[in-house]
């Protein structure tokens, strides 16, 4: 069953005849009539500066729901619909997001453009592998659709293609089907980064879902933690909790995230859990979204912000690598926050991040001194054959990039065919190379 959206929840009446919806005819001239480099915004959660311009377009007015099919679960979405849009609907009729990221707040258009993935990539790949059409607006106005078998070149550029090769106004996006908005999850205690390691890639094809939360700060025990699997449970109960922040975080003079509050913080969070496993049943929120608990959390860090480094390395050799980086860049800054997962071999675009092994999240207060370390830290990562995400960066090099990304010159290639003028460039794309 095609089921049209008209006047549901929060968005705005959809007519479904109109051939070119005035949302659209907006769209196309906020491009045409742009000056100088202009880059495609969603809700403004990438970390970087990936959609930092002179002329930026915001994609938030383009939150419509235009068709579901009930039977399928295909989603026909505009492309500033947000995640948070979509569990709304879909779940009290059955459906979830079948990949999401650590925040329910981003753009679907966003994702895709970051190539996101989730805690289940090692299963099921990035968001890239549930979207089955795009309609893309070009530098000179035109909307081309596009999918795997039309235009695929340019289907698989834009995920992970950061905004350089359009605007995404709308995508057909498969969800998947689940039977109620809660987990069963199983936490294991760890006591090092390799028995972390271990027993993620022991468990991970045993459950949809798994993570793991790291200490770093612990000295010869560093990277022990708790890993959380999770596999959604099957009780009925579909009712989206969508809580409001507990709380909001002033904005702070100074960073008050500091090795002496920190290393206590880890210890209390370890050994929070003092079985070595323990079984639950948890609601999609705390275990999908715990930073969403807290409004504007990055103001802990002060006036100058966080820099998180993300990067992936193969299996082989991989606990190797995360020491190098982890010994590098605790010389420069505490880690705050520590976040690793497996990556599965799935099909990726030419600037798409996974690749099978490992992904370690580093977040630090930002520094002269860490930017220094990390961009040091990204040699180690291309000497272990892996790569950092772009959707996190903002210090490393065009010869980092170029080092990690093989199929970089086929992007720069493709990205010219559909961008002649390159009118779509980014503080990003400009220091690395890309435009």
């Amino acid at each position: 069953m095609r089921q049209f959206l008209s006047g549901w929840g929060r968005y705005p009446e959809i007519e479904a005849s109109v051939d070119m919806p005035r949302d659209l005819q907006s769209l196309r001239a906020a491009i045409l009539d742009g000056r100088g480099a202009m880059i495609a915004r969603g809700a403004g959660r990438s970390y970087g500066d990936a959609a930092v311009a002179d002329h930026v377009i915001s994609c938030l007015p383009l939150r419509h729901l235009l068709a579901f099919d009930a039977a399928s679960g295909m989603l026909h979405a505009q492309g500033g619909v947000t995640l948070d849009d979509v569990i709304g609907f879909a779940l009290p009729r059955g459906w979830f997001l079948p990949v999401t990221p650590g925040t329910r707040f981003p753009t679907l258009a966003g994702c895709i453009a970051a190539d996101v993935h989730g805690k289940n990539h090692h299963g099921v790949g990035s968001l890239s592998a549930f979207v089955e059409r795009l309609e893309i607006v070009l530098a000179d106005g035109t909307l081309v659709p596009c999918s795997r078998t039309e235009h695929p070149e340019l289907f698989w550029a834009t995920h992970g293609g950061m905004g350089l090769t359009g605007v995404i106004y709308s995508l057909h996006l498969r969800l998947q089907p689940v039977r109620s908005a809660f987990l069963q999850s199983v936490r294991l205690r760890t006591d090092s980064l390799h028995e972390t390691c271990k027993l993620l890639c022991a468990t991970q094809h045993r459950y949809p879902y798994s993570v793991a939360w790291i200490d770093t700060l612990c000295g010869r025990r560093r990277g022990r933690g708790h890993i959380m699997l999770g596999t959604h449970a099957t009780d009925g109960r579909l009712t989206p909790l969508h809580r409001a922040p507990r709380w909001t975080v002033p904005r702070l003079p100074t960073n008050l995230v500091r090795r002496s509050g920190l290393r206590p913080f880890n210890t209390l969070t370890y050994r929070g859990q003092w079985r070595r496993r323990v079984a639950t049943t948890v609601h999609y929120e705390p275990y999908f979204y715990p930073l969403d608990a807290a409004a504007c959390w990055n103001r802990l860090y002060g006036p100058r912000g966080f820099l998180q480094f993300q990067f992936a390395v193969p299996f082989a050799g991989a606990e190797a690598a995360m020491e190098m980086v982890l010994e590098r860049t605790d010389r420069a800054a505490p880690c705050a926050l520590a976040v690793l997962k497996t990556f599965g071999d799935h099909p990726t675009g030419p600037l798409g991040f996974p690749l099978p092994g490992f992904t370690l999240a580093l977040d630090f207060p930002r520094t002269g001194a860490i930017e220094t370390a990390v961009r040091a830290a990204t040699d180690d990562v291309i000497a272990a054959g892996g790569r950092v995400y772009l959707a996190k960066d903002s210090v490393i090099t065009p010869e980092q990039l170029d080092a990690m990304y093989p199929r970089v010159d086929e992007f720069r290639q493709l990205r010219r065919q559909f961008d002649p003028q390159g009118r779509f460039r980014s503080l990003q794309s400009d220091r690395l190379g890309l435009s």
